[in-house]
């Protein structure tokens, strides 16, 4: 697909680690791929993670506070548990996407010729480095900044959390 661009047909860097392709695979992949998907989708997705994690924070914060004698901070303990796995999850995610984005965006490439001792850097031609640079600002961006405004909302449950937490 790359390699029928005119700039790209003299590009050295193998097809796998072209910034390009790189995220195209990861835009297709199961797990980063939920970051693209429909708000509804991606919140849905975002609250199965949350409703998996009580199977293990659930049990754990009912040692430390039984249900039946302390339901609200079960239930807290329990939840905030479970959004850690939510954190972890979007902490991957936005890893991932920064990545890409970083690749996509710079000026060079490094890459690997056939292993991890023949490092090389290719410049990428004008044409190329601009329409990545679009890939990033169309693309990548909103992605990025629906990952920081999904860690917003997550701090502000913890937030009132902590604040319910104190008061009660």
């Amino acid at each position: 697909m790359n390699n029928a661009h005119p700039s790209l047909s003299s590009c050295p860097v193998p097809i796998e680690q072209q910034p390009l392709n790189e995220y195209e695979q990861l835009k297709e992949s199961w797990l980063f791929n939920w970051a693209v998907q429909s708000p509804f989708k991606y919140t849905r997705k975002l609250m199965w993670v949350w409703g998996l994690g009580w199977l293990v924070s659930g049990p754990i914060a009912a040692t430390s506070f039984p249900p039946a004698k302390s339901p609200l901070n079960f239930t807290l303990a329990a939840a905030g548990g479970a959004l850690l796995f939510v954190v972890l999850l979007l902490t991957h995610l936005y890893f991932g996407w920064s990545y890409i984005c970083d690749r996509l965006y710079r000026e060079t490439v490094t890459y690997e010729e056939s292993g991890w001792y023949d490092g090389q850097i290719w410049q990428k031609p004008q044409d190329v480095l601009l329409r990545e640079r679009l890939i990033v600002t169309y693309q990548v961006k909103p992605v990025l900044d629906r990952l920081k405004k999904t860690f917003a909302v997550l701090a502000a449950f913890i937030a009132l959390g902590s604040v319910t937490w104190i008061v009660v």
